[in-house]
């Protein structure tokens, strides 16, 4: 046998679907069709409000709940998700950050009632609060409260579920809110060592247990459309994390290896002509499956359609196929590394590794990574803005959106919902009917004990929080209890949003033009254009707000961005007290049908007479509704082009003036 090629084939990675919608039957109804069709590991997509720790009654849970996952309130939730799926023998994902230690909790809950030792669970919890921060806005806690959660999970796991990986460090969110691959693998490298410093800083866990914490951590990361560039990524992520593993005397082979799974690019998937999603897909699939050195161990793939609302059965299952065509049909698992001595990989791999190890230094001087949060926040922020001007000045080509956007009819989108899966509105008043018949049911002095008992063990640093957790899952308690009680000891807390330090971009005559225009608009209000940038529900997802706020500012308008989770109320009694002209609203989260009238409900209330557009995710049959319901105008993702909306904005409020400069005069 020549050594060009394997005596056998590998095994191929763990093939998953990121999946869950509405209620646990629902989801467990998915999740079996999924494992029937060929998928070999579970992925767990939790709602926002169980996301964030909220129950479904919550006011900030209102038009979330079922919408971008499943809605977990309880041990009896977690039970009917994971019938008939053998815990002890099944590899779980669970995207699950803020909350991941009480998610865990209910999954053990779950698995000893069903004879299932702790010890028996393999899988991963995502766990990862910086890039939270960072990027996607599901944090509940406070940075340093929130860094002890994480430390007691990972030394609770390696001393009692020792097959699970119980962070996540996870790098794709940083890419979909901008990140060059130097920032990616910078940030995501700070931010393992600052939970290895943590862990080790608790002393849960032995010295001579400490490098299994190590081995331990998983990554999960992006793979984007520069495919090669991508694969000399992961590649630059192995060999620092080799030297992190001499960094803290890590010597087993098996413990040092960089192991990782990949959800390949979101960020780059287009509303227009989606069916280009799918070629794109299929190359970042092979970026992080093509060299056998630096193969993904897990991957799953998004939908062709996510950048038009949520996938529906069918189109994820074609993202399973495209997995399976891969590991089954071509000849990828049959060879050695085939970038073995490449020039153009090992330059591509040193040229990455020097520049992340320069922006790591940087973080480090701002006090490593939880410290230098507001400054990877900011960099982010920046190095978006630069994306997005490029896609509109067409230095970045974009296929089907900013060139070649001449297109037939696609025949993906023709059905009445427009070829995604809409979320049944009584689903939500269900899970508020289930958890409040929940609550009635249980035994009130359990939970009410347990929860005392995690309170109490919050307030001493010295505990681990992990057992107290898993007892209050074992009393009845639920996602927003449990919350609710670390809230009460630990404080909220608000992340920053970056857009302060943000450099000007786009095309300087464009923006000079319209600096002019808001100049003349302002002068005939009297006062500087202003315009408050809000985010109502939960949808943490705050790259196009941040940018929508840092172009306001670049053309001279007065802007209002207190960043993410706002209620309807809130966000009325900010345009009251701050004088706005003009409101945008920005939701990906699915729930516009919901909280964008009752923004415009609460703006009435109080007064508040100024036009209102809003942006996001929305399917071109809810834009008439919202129209209707007196939204001025809606963006989706195929406006990409940020002056043009300024433009219309500016238009908006200068019609308003006009109309009311008779009377002033």
């Amino acid at each position: 046998m020549s050594n060009h090629r394997l005596p056998q084939p590998d095994r191929p990675w763990v093939m998953r679907t990121y999946s869950g919608h509405s209620n646990a039957k629902k989801s467990n109804e998915l999740y079996r069709k999924n494992i029937a069709k060929g998928q070999t590991g579970l992925s767990i997509a939790f709602d926002l409000p169980t996301q964030t720790g909220y129950d479904a009654d919550d006011e900030l849970s209102k038009g979330e709940v079922g919408k971008v996952g499943v809605s977990i309130a309880h041990k009896q939730d977690m039970q009917t998700l994971l019938d008939g799926i053998p815990l002890g023998e099944m590899n779980t994902s669970m995207t699950i950050n803020a909350t991941a230690m009480w998610l865990l909790s209910l999954y053990i809950a779950t698995a000893e009632e069903n004879g299932v030792d702790q010890a028996e669970l393999s899988g991963t919890t995502q766990n990862d609060i910086l890039k939270e921060y960072l990027s996607r806005g599901t944090y509940a806690f406070p940075p340093g409260p929130s860094m002890r959660l994480i430390a007691d999970m990972v030394s609770h796991t390696v001393n009692h579920v020792p097959k699970w990986n119980p962070i996540n460090i996870c790098s794709y969110h940083l890419q979909e809110a901008g990140a060059t691959p130097v920032q990616e693998i910078a940030y995501s490298m700070s931010n393992a060592i600052a939970v290895l410093d943590s862990v080790k800083a608790r002393g849960q866990v032995s010295d001579e247990d400490f490098p299994k914490v190590f081995g331990r951590i998983s990554f999960f990361v992006n793979a984007g459309i520069r495919f090669v560039e991508e694969h000399a990524k992961l590649r630059a992520m192995g060999k620092l994390w080799s030297e992190l593993a001499d960094r803290y005397g890590v010597e087993d082979e098996k413990l040092r290896r960089f192991r990782y799974g990949v959800q390949v690019n979101s960020l780059g998937l287009t509303e227009a002509q989606p069916e280009n999603n799918i070629q794109r897909i299929v190359l970042e699939a092979l970026a992080v499956t093509i060299g056998r050195d630096a193969r993904a161990r897990a991957l799953q793939l998004p939908a062709w359609n996510e950048a038009l609302g949520l996938p529906r059965a069918w189109d994820q299952q074609w993202a399973l196929r495209i997995q399976q065509v891969l590991a089954f049909e071509t000849d990828l698992l049959d060879y050695p590394d085939i970038f073995e001595g490449s020039i153009v990989m090992d330059g591509l791999v040193d040229e990455l590794v020097t520049g992340a190890k320069a922006e790591m230094a940087i973080v480090e001087e701002n006090g490593g990574a939880v410290e230098a949060v507001p400054y990877m926040k900011a960099a982010l922020v920046e190095s978006h803005s630069r994306r997005v001007s490029a896609i509109e000045n067409g230095d970045l080509t974009v296929v089907g959106q900013n060139k070649f956007t001449s297109t037939e009819e696609s025949p993906l989108t023709a059905d009445a919902e427009g070829g995604i899966m809409v979320i049944d509105p009584e689903v939500e008043r269900e899970l508020i009917e289930a958890v409040e018949n929940w609550r009635e049911g249980r035994d009130q002095e359990a939970v009410d004990k347990a929860l005392a008992d995690l309170a109490a063990a919050a307030a001493n640093e010295s505990e681990n929080l992990m057992p107290y957790s898993i007892a209050a899952a074992k009393a009845g308690a639920t996602t927003g209890e449990w919350s609710s009680t670390l809230r009460d000891v630990f404080g909220a807390y608000r992340g920053p949003t970056g857009i302060g330090d943000a450099t000007m971009h786009g095309d300087n005559e464009s923006l000079e033009a319209l600096r002019e225009r808001v100049e003349e608009v302002s002068e005939t209000l009297g006062r500087r254009l202003k315009i408050l940038v809000g985010k109502p529900g939960l949808d943490g997802h705050s790259n196009g707000a941040e940018q929508i706020a840092v172009r306001a500012r670049d053309v001279g308008m007065d802007v209002v961005y207190e960043g993410i989770r706002l209620t309807p109320s809130q966000i009325a009694t900010s345009a009251v007290q701050e004088g706005v002209h003009v409101v945008g609203l920005s939701i990906l989260s699915g729930s516009h049908r919901e909280l964008i009238p009752a923004v415009i409900e609460n703006l009435r209330e109080a007064g508040v007479d100024v036009p209102v557009v809003c942006g996001g995710i929305i399917p071109d049959h809810d834009v008439q509704p919202l129209l209707d319901a007196g939204v001025a105008r809606v963006y989706t993702p195929k406006d990409f082009e940020l002056n043009r909306i300024m433009g219309d904005i500016i238009e908006l409020v200068a019609e308003r003036a006009n109309a009311q400069a008779p009377a002033a005069v």
